[in-house]
């Protein structure tokens, strides 16, 4: 199959449509049959829970090319287990595990030609989409649902790649509550975040470093994307009912013990920060993103960690993109190979 024109190793991570997507429709109780579109358009009803009441959940995972010829999916359980959770949180009908990937590896065949090659540094990102079409006034759950994939070649989340970045602490605002939905992956939260987001930007910084929303101590999320700390040989990443629980982290933590570290889920103090080798952010668009600064906007302190990426974050970050395009043994059963 001849391949889309695009210029694969100097991809943003930015949307660029594709062939075709897929979609399934939940009426009266039940899925209905897999349908294909090359319409990058959604006609739904205006009074749609999706868009008065936020009735909604995603995912954002990636699928690799491989020397062999063979595309991966990295780990889609954890994504269609996740997109079931949040499902639960916001009561959107569940999408069984079968249909999820189902329509996943669909949606990839159908657009094999926007895969980039091996060797690119880019990937096919994938986005399973879930939303209220029902039209509700009153405010509780949609009767009908759409549940549809749609994917498009991607690079690096960070402009920056695999360069350290800088973030910045924002006390002043909260991404999500505790007993809140911070742990679902529903689209609220990237809304709450984008005022300090964008002002982090602006003011210089990649992304926005959140502290726990009670007591303003405890390192949260970072902006869109985990956190984690190295230090001692060990791997250590924030513990929180308002953090969203990453695939990637999860990776890089059972990487860390292959590699003969120790691992703690734990809360982590800011005042913790200067006591790191090596610090990042971590998540399926940025996989791993160095950090090399980070500024406390209310305080003024500044914590520094160097201009290249730590050697324990480097080695983490090759060994999970070897995993994730073949070029590494998958010893955890984590890739979906696919002949397409």
């Amino acid at each position: 199959m001849e391949l889309a024109n695009l210029d694969w190793s100097n991809l943003s991570f930015a949307y660029k449509d594709t062939d075709y997507n897929v979609r399934c429709y939940y009426r009266n109780g039940q899925w209905g049959e897999l349908e294909v579109s090359s319409s990058n358009q959604i006609n739904m009803h205006m009074a749609a829970t999706t868009l008065h009441y936020g009735q909604e959940a995603f995912e954002g995972m990636k699928a690799f090319m491989g020397k062999d010829g063979k595309v991966r999916i990295f780990r889609w359980e954890e994504n269609a287990e996740r997109l079931i959770r949040s499902a639960q949180g916001i009561m959107l009908a569940e999408v069984p595990k079968e249909l999820f990937k189902k329509a996943i590896t669909r949606a990839v065949e159908l657009n094999r030609r926007f895969v980039p090659p091996h060797g690119t540094g880019a990937s096919l990102y994938i986005r399973p989409l879930l939303i209220g079409t029902g039209p509700r006034v009153g405010v509780k759950p949609a009767d009908e649902y759409l549940f549809m994939v749609f994917v498009t070649p991607v690079g690096p989340y960070f402009k920056e790649g695999f360069s350290p970045v800088k973030v910045q602490i924002a006390r002043d605002v909260d991404r999500a509550a505790p007993l809140g939905t911070g742990k679902y992956k529903v689209g609220g939260n990237y809304a709450a975040s984008l005022l300090s987001g964008t002002r982090a930007h602006d003011e210089g910084f990649a992304a926005c470093l959140y502290l726990d929303a009670v007591e303003k101590k405890y390192i949260d999320e970072a902006g869109p994307a985990n956190f984690f700390g190295i230090k001692n040989n060990t791997y250590v990443t924030p513990k929180s009912d308002s953090i969203l629980p990453s695939i990637t982290n999860k990776s890089l933590q059972q990487i860390a013990k292959d590699m003969g570290m120790e691992v703690e889920v734990r809360p982590i103090p800011v005042e913790e920060l200067p006591e790191f080798d090596e610090v990042g952010a971590c998540g399926t668009a940025a996989v791993i993103s160095p950090i090399r600064e980070i500024q406390d906007r209310d305080t003024g302190k500044v914590y520094t960690y160097g201009d290249k990426p730590g050697p324990i974050s480097t080695k983490m970050y090759h060994k999970l993109q070897a995993i994730q395009t073949g070029d590494e043994e998958d010893k955890h059963g984590w890739v979906l190979k696919m002949d397409v």
